[in-house]
């Protein structure tokens, strides 16, 4: 489809969307689909979970929807999610609380906000999340509010819905006036979710206390209607166009809510509790919304010690959002970021960012209280890695371990700032993990928040990620070394566990080639489990490990391979690679290579570009730099 007929159906679409009627025609699209009727805490919530749920086998739930774009913050999304969309949209009492996101910058706090906003635009615009309207309603008011009070008990017993709220003064003086209170004469449409349009949600922007006026929140009087309509309690003469108007049904944010002036914040507690507010010489205007807000952990601090505060305080769900920790998600952080710009023609070499994420990782997290576990092994556990002598009840007593965990550190801007200051340079067509680690560390002094204590400690986390970087460097380059990798590892698997069933059964095995019967290869197993640690005394509890899990694999019905078991997968590889290190260690590093030298060069560098993602440039930088480090 050209963009020509895309933009045609796109108009088509939009026309779609487009509907008029009388109320009784509303009531029977209430009686056929109630949900149009649902409050705006149900819309998001109903709009979260269209998204689709899924449920890990930890009983976890992921919820799609933020993790579209939202990294590395599964738990906190499921807090948000349990704890205040899905109470609140079953009318309970969370519903009316403002939530309040709190946590470090470039948290992902603006992230989630813009993520409601765009989500509750495309989701007004599906069949599930139609919403109706008062035409001409400056608050695109529920057309249910038209129900006198006296019976909407009784439409509740008849239709299932309940009625919350009242007409607001300009529908109310509109059904008096043109309609002589005949509630069928008053039309209703269909009206579409945006921003842009300030049609359900809406956004407060704290600025100078001495010039922001009430208005901005609440609206405000036209004086120049005032000689026409005589009174400035007449609803023709207000505009109903303050966020709090605009949001009604939907949801308003409230950026940086703890600096605006006491007085804005005021007019949210009778809005949280009762669900409406007061605006110029009217009663109190019912409205529907989700309000949002966000602050950074000082701010809240201060807040919250200041006595005055506590009415607002106690009626607000505050939802800690901190730092990612796990590097896998950082990397798409850092990768969604980068891409985001205009720099496709500079080549960013494979672990670049892995390295960077590393380091801010290691920045986030806190001491463990726990013996033999320092922030490497946290860091590996955090991102699901294996780590020896680590069991998942360790991983829970570490996460357990400090509430605040990920509250500190550095945030991301600061990092995806570093690295592009390496894009950028006039002189490169490609960066490595190096080239950022240097960016990184030349910014720790331009730093004008950090002390010369958090330089130094940064500085270490530097030559942390930069030690990790050394070990995953030799380790690609060895790998692409071993011609047919995958086969010469599952030669050397196989013989192992051939040696491990004889063993553990107390059998002999045959050499293939004489058919003699031989005690197992003693040596051999212990070559490859002395590459992870398996200590003499636990040889035995690792390979009689290793029978039963092939064992579970043959009840399942699957084939026991490579992959199956990571810590001989790591055996394995370090078996091999250790076999290779002389051959790589003399390649690498030879300044006059003979022709065969060349010749395993030029494969190894094709390896690493095709199967690896290098490109030439950083794929013989790679080898340069690990024929150093084999050297040392």
């Amino acid at each position: 489809m050209s963009f020509l007929d895309r933009l045609n159906t796109y108009r088509a679409q939009e026309e779609k969307l487009r509907w008029e009627g009388t109320f009784r025609e509303y009531l029977d699209i209430v009686k056929e689909q109630p949900s149009v009727a649902k409050t705006a805490h149900a819309r998001i919530y109903d709009m979260i979970a269209a998204e689709g749920i899924e449920t890990d086998a930890d009983g976890r739930r992921h919820y799609r929807f933020f993790e579209r774009e939202m990294y590395g913050l599964s738990d906190t999304m499921e807090r948000l999610v349990e704890e205040y969309f899905h109470a609140a949209a079953r009318r309970l009492d969370v519903r009316k609380r403002i939530l309040l996101l709190m946590g470090p910058v470039s948290g992902g706090k603006s992230t989630i906000v813009t993520m409601l906003k765009r989500g509750m635009e495309r989701y007004s615009r599906t069949d599930e999340g139609a919403v109706y309207a008062i035409k001409g309603c400056p608050m695109h008011e529920e057309p249910l509010h038209l129900i006198p009070l006296e019976l909407r008990e009784e439409f509740e017993k008849e239709y299932g819905i309940r009625i919350e709220g009242s007409l607001c003064p300009s529908c109310q003086m509109r059904l008096d006036q043109e309609y002589g209170g005949n509630i069928w004469g008053m039309p209703v449409e269909r009206v579409v979710f945006s921003e842009d349009k300030r049609i359900g949600i809406g956004t407060f922007s704290p600025s100078d206390p001495k010039s922001q006026d009430i208005a901005d929140l609440t609206g405000s009087i036209d004086f120049s209607t005032i000689t026409e309509y005589g009174s400035e309690s007449d609803p023709r003469a207000y505009r109903f166009d303050g966020e709090l108007n605009k949001a009604n049904r939907g949801l308003m944010e409230f950026q940086e809510m703890l600096k605006s002036d006491e007085k804005f914040l005021w007019h949210l507690l009778s809005l949280t509790q009762e669900g409406n507010f007061k605006a110029g010489r009217f009663a109190l205007i019912s409205a529907d919304e989700m309000i949002v807000a966000h602050t950074n952990e000082a701010e809240y601090r201060s807040f919250i010690a200041n006595k005055k505060n506590e009415a607002l305080q106690s009626r607000m769900i505050v939802m800690p959002v901190p730092y990612n920790l796990r590097v896998d998600d950082e990397v798409k952080i850092y990768d969604k970021l980068i891409h985001q710009g205009d720099l496709n023609d500079v080549h960013i070499a494979p672990h670049a960012l892995r390295t960077a994420a590393i380091f801010s990782i290691l920045t986030r997290l806190k001491e463990s209280k726990k013996q033999g576990v320092d922030l490497l092994k946290k860091l590996f556990l955090y991102n699901g890695q294996t780590v020896e002598g680590m069991k998942d009840a360790d991983l829970k007593e570490l996460q357990n371990e400090y509430a605040d965990e990920g509250m500190s550190g550095l945030d991301p801007r600061y990092i995806i700032n570093r690295i592009s200051t390496a894009l950028i340079r006039r002189d490169t067509q490609c960066i490595n993990a190096l080239d950022v680690l240097r960016a990184i560390k030349d910014g720790l002094s331009q730093h004008a928040s950090i002390s010369a204590e958090d330089k130094e400690r940064l500085l270490n986390f530097v030559a942390l990620a930069r030690k990790e970087y050394d070990e995953t460097a030799k380790n690609e380059v060895q790998k692409a070394f071993v011609y047919s990798f995958e086969e010469s590892a599952k030669t050397l698997l196989d013989n192992y566990l051939d040696n491990v069933e004889a063993y553990c059964n107390w059998q002999k095995i045959k050499d293939p080639l004489t058919g003699e019967e031989m005690d197992p290869d003693e040596r051999l197993m212990r070559s490859i489990e002395e590459q992870i640690g398996i200590s003499e005394n636990a040889k035995r509890a690792f390979r009689e490990e290793i029978l039963i899990r092939i064992s579970t694999y043959a009840r399942r019905g699957r084939r026991f391979d490579y992959h199956s078991h990571e810590r001989l997968r790591e055996a394995i590889e370090k078996k091999l690679f250790a076999d290779l290190k002389d051959v790589v260690k003399i390649t690498t590093s030879s300044k006059t290579p003979d022709e065969q030298q060349l010749k395993k060069m030029n494969e190894v560098t094709a390896r690493l570009i095709d199967n690896h993602g290098y490109c030439p440039s950083c794929a013989n930088e790679l080898l340069r730099y690990t024929g150093s480090l084999l050297n040392r």
